[in-house]
């Protein structure tokens, strides 16, 4: 049961638990209806401007009755006439007057509503997307400046290998989600209208209203120009069948999962670092991680995460199948398809990043446990600089690399057995190593290679692509559900 609502019907958790306002807003009925609207005054106005006999009049009535609609009577229509769109025409009708009614969509098929204004929507969809990639990504790049310098263990197969830094990890979390960024925002550049393109992409019907014109064909190309630029786009699809290409859904759901994979990497790397007590999600004051463990702390966003990542990535093979499936210039398989998928992967993506932007925000570091997990594996990081200084003072590389691993063989079993691990003890006490291990050999700032001015690099080369999105300061506001 929803328990903030309690209602006696299902309604998915995207919508009750986990996306925010404004993407919930984005692909409401409502938003989609009005987009429809929006759509018949472009194409009547313009359609007048061109010389096609509508009238201004007709275009004030539609205008002055955009926003009044009754979805019960839409519901009524659609009922009684078996087609959403005719049932929305029918009521435009009805609420402006009987003038105005007898011009709504005019040449148009019911793709010119339907396409077009999935094409705003989806367009949106990724805007708001965009918003909440800034913000993490702001919030990844203060993280990993603060913690650029601090020594963590690095893990190869999940086995401990080289030290990394805090910061140098946050970095790679970043960089598939400023790659992402990247992706969305070229994406958005490329997403074209469907534009007035008729019953199957010919603009026929459009040549039949302008036949009268010195030269129709232009006067539909300029039509069509007309109402892209009323919807916000620069451009239309060159060609279409009845639809614009299913193609274009598949760039987008794509997208989507790419986005979905770069968050569950992150989310995945939180929940192994929380069992080592490392790193750790934000937690509430009264947050409960267990009904009967009450001492639990449970990484739940990140796990949260993961699994509506595994939902986004499920959906993404569907408009491949979709688009692989569109017969000649269309076939209605696609629409109950593309109802579901399109929204809900927007939808998932969406809270996906809402969790992403929460977790990011308020990364929690425990230095002591950075501290004590490093001093088991400490005196093997310590081995590849003492094997450099013993060959460079005249030793044989071969034996000396044969002398470690024994003694390394001999630490790990100390370490098996419950004890510390003594390997520097066991290289100061043989002739050929002890000489190279010096007082320093366990620091751990020694392990970290470059770590450091990596993270300064990437931030800087981050700061570039951020500056681009600037205007999306603040944009973002999050839906905060522990």
């Amino acid at each position: 049961m929803n328990a903030a609502h309690g209602e006696p019907e299902y309604r998915s958790p995207l919508s009750s638990r986990y996306a925010t306002k404004a993407m919930l807003a984005n692909f409401s009925d409502r938003r989609r209806a009005l987009l429809w609207r929006d759509l018949w005054i472009a194409l009547a106005r313009a359609e007048s401007e061109l010389g096609l006999p509508v009238s201004n009049a007709q275009i004030a009535a539609l205008e002055a009755a955009r926003e009044q609609i009754d979805f019960g009577r839409v519901a009524e229509l659609e009922a009684s006439l078996r087609h959403d769109v005719m049932a929305h025409v029918h009521h435009y009708g009805e609420v402006a007057d009987a003038d105005a009614g007898k011009i709504i969509h005019l040449g148009a098929t019911s793709c010119f509503v339907t396409d077009n204004a999935e094409l705003v929507m989806i367009r949106q969809g990724l805007e708001l997307l965009m918003d909440r990639l800034y913000t993490s990504l702001r919030q990844f790049s203060a993280f990993a400046l603060r913690w650029r310098a601090k020594p963590i263990q690095a893990y190869t197969h999940y086995q401990p290998a080289q030290l990394t830094t805090v910061g140098k990890r946050a970095c790679l979390w970043a960089q598939d989600l400023a790659l992402d960024l990247e992706t969305l925002e070229q994406l958005v550049s490329r997403l074209p209208l469907r534009g007035v393109k008729g019953t199957t992409g010919t603009q026929a019907s459009f040549m039949q209203l302008f036949s009268g014109a010195d030269d129709p064909g232009a006067k539909v190309a300029e039509l069509d120009r007309r109402v892209c630029v009323a919807m916000g786009f620069e451009r239309s699809i060159s060609v279409s069948g009845q639809t614009y290409t299913r193609k274009l859904d598949t760039w987008v759901v794509s997208a989507l999962a790419d986005i979905a994979g770069s968050a569950a990497k992150f989310a995945t790397d939180m929940r192994l670092l929380a069992h080592e007590r490392e790193l750790e999600e934000p937690f509430g004051k009264r947050q409960i991680g267990s009904s009967a463990m009450a001492y639990k702390r449970n990484p739940m966003r990140s796990e949260r995460i993961c699994s509506l990542a595994r939902f986004v990535h499920s959906l993404a093979t569907s408009p491949r199948e979709t688009h692989a499936n569109q017969w000649l210039e269309r076939t209605l398989d696609d629409s109950a398809n593309r109802r579901l998928v399109l929204t809900e992967a927007f939808l998932a993506t969406d809270a996906i990043m809402n969790l992403v932007v929460d977790v990011s925000a308020g990364i929690v570091v425990n230095p002591a446990m950075l501290r004590a997990n490093m001093a088991d594996e400490l005196p093997f990081m310590a081995t590849e600089n003492v094997l450099m200084r013993a060959v460079e003072a005249g030793g044989d590389r071969q034996a000396l690399h044969e002398r470690i691993r024994v003694l390394s063989l001999e630490a790990a079993a100390e370490i098996k057995a419950g004890r510390s691990n003594d390997l520097i003890e066991r290289m100061r006490s043989d002739p050929a190593l002890g000489p190279h291990v010096d007082e320093g050999a366990l620091d751990p700032d020694r392990y970290v290679g470059r770590s450091p001015d990596q993270v300064d690099t990437f931030v800087a080369e981050l700061e570039v692509l951020l500056e681009r999105h600037a205007h999306r300061a603040g944009r973002f506001e999050a839906r905060v559900r522990v």
